[in-house]
């Protein structure tokens, strides 16, 4: 795809923070991205799927100018967001995972400002406010403080903000954590609609595999601060030809040897790529169905009696698993980590 395709193009990204209490090592820190690549065409959302820790966030921070990489490049519609951070500004929307509404203010009060902020005149910001709370439904509450606000209203209010301004490109980073499923799939809705109805670039940053599944027509998963795969949903899913097959070990097995079973299986044509971790087994199958039995059977006749099984259709679930080694639930967001975060977003707000 050429650079000229691209609403976003990120290159070798490198960012390593420092963090207090954490031991130095040769690199002088601890790395969040490790050589990040995307390339985002115009028009579409683009989602970013990983744990939290992966280096998600700071890829959105890199790219929306509020903070700088170790080395590597990024452009946002063309514009180099290193050289030029101030006009990478005014084509962007930003809807970050804390709210950045004043608590102490109207809703109303807010895009007002935010307008105000952006250089647009007053008939223009006031006509475009009461249009933004109209389509997200909070006319009636425009008057309001917004500390008054539930959350779903509070993250409605925020992407109203970020769209203010019209940007070309929306960045959302995690915008549905911590709402109900009916305000999930209320934001759902929306998101879907920016990029079908409006022609706008989103990139979504999520840690839930069915938003990610739902909403990006095209995703890269992200892991300890690299891209381990991309492709369209349906794409990275359909690489992973037949079956999956999950069988759950006893409790009794915890911490014991994973070999015997890796033997066992190795051993059966049925299945193919078996991954281990921890008591939850993982294989691929052409045919999962006439797979269980023998499984099952091969299983007891080592002495191993499984405590569960189930067979799927792939999921991105799987392909996490695929390309990294353990399943997305076992992926923990490390504690120097979030450290880390929340130095950078404590740096950012000063």
């Amino acid at each position: 795809m050429s650079s000229h395709d691209c609403a976003i193009e990120a290159r070798h990204l490198v960012k390593t923070y420092a963090v207090p209490g954490i031991r130095q090592g040769k690199k002088h820190g601890i790395r969040a991205l490790d050589g990040l690549d995307i390339s985002v065409p115009r028009g579409m959302i683009y989602g970013l799927l990983g744990p939290n820790g992966a280096g998600k966030s700071t890829t959105v921070k890199i790219l929306t100018s509020l903070a700088r990489p170790d080395s590597g490049t990024a452009r946002v519609e063309g514009i180099d967001v290193l050289a030029r951070p101030g006009q990478v500004r005014h084509v962007i929307g930003v809807v970050a995972q804390r709210s950045g509404a004043d608590p102490t203010a109207t809703g109303r009060e807010n895009l007002i400002l935010q307008g105000r902020l952006y250089g647009m005149r007053t008939g223009a910001v006031r006509a475009r406010a009461d249009e933004l709370l109209a389509h997200f439904g909070l006319t009636e509450a425009a008057g309001r403080l917004v500390k008054t606000y539930s959350g779903g209203m509070q993250r409605r209010l925020d992407v109203a903000l970020g769209l203010m301004h019209r940007p070309a490109v929306l960045f959302l980073d995690e915008p549905t954590t911590g709402l109900d499923p009916e305000s999930r799939a209320a934001m759902w809705q929306e998101i879907a609609r920016l990029a079908g109805g409006e022609g706008m670039t989103v990139l979504l940053t999520t840690h839930y595999l069915e938003e990610a599944d739902r909403l990006a027509s095209r995703l890269a998963i992200v892991d300890r601060g690299r891209v381990v795969t991309s492709g369209t949903p349906d794409e990275l899913k359909g690489e992973l030809h037949g079956d999956a097959v999950h069988v759950e070990l006893p409790a009794s097995w915890d911490g014991a040897d994973p070999s015997l079973v890796r033997r066992v299986l190795a051993g059966l044509p049925a299945v193919r790529d078996v991954v281990i971790a921890g008591r939850d087994v993982s294989a691929r199958s052409d045919d999962g169905a006439a797979a269980v039995p023998v499984v099952l059977a091969e299983l007891q006749r080592a002495g191993v009696n499984a405590a569960s099984v189930a067979v799927a259709r792939p999921s991105l679930d799987d392909v996490y698993l695929r390309h990294t080694g353990r399943r997305y639930s076992e992926s923990e967001t490390p504690e120097h980590l979030e450290q880390a975060n929340e130095l950078e977003t404590t740096e950012v707000s000063k």
